[in-house]
């Protein structure tokens, strides 16, 4: 047996930011999109150093 269940339309959740703190929030999206692209790179290296001439990964 299954149980019917009722569909609830999404609801939306409003919030309030204040403007210096959209502000920190930006540049720290900022510094850890960076970092991501540091350690990709990174970690690129190694593996073209262990298995020689690979494809890039994206």
């Amino acid at each position: 047996m299954s149980t019917a269940q009722t569909i609830r339309p999404p609801q939306t959740l409003y919030v309030t930011v204040r403007r210096d703190e959209l502000r920190q929030l930006k540049d720290e999206r900022d510094q850890l999109k960076q970092e991501v692209l540091r350690l990709r790179s990174h970690l690129q290296a190694q593996i073209n150093q262990t298995s020689g001439p690979q494809p890039a990964l994206c």
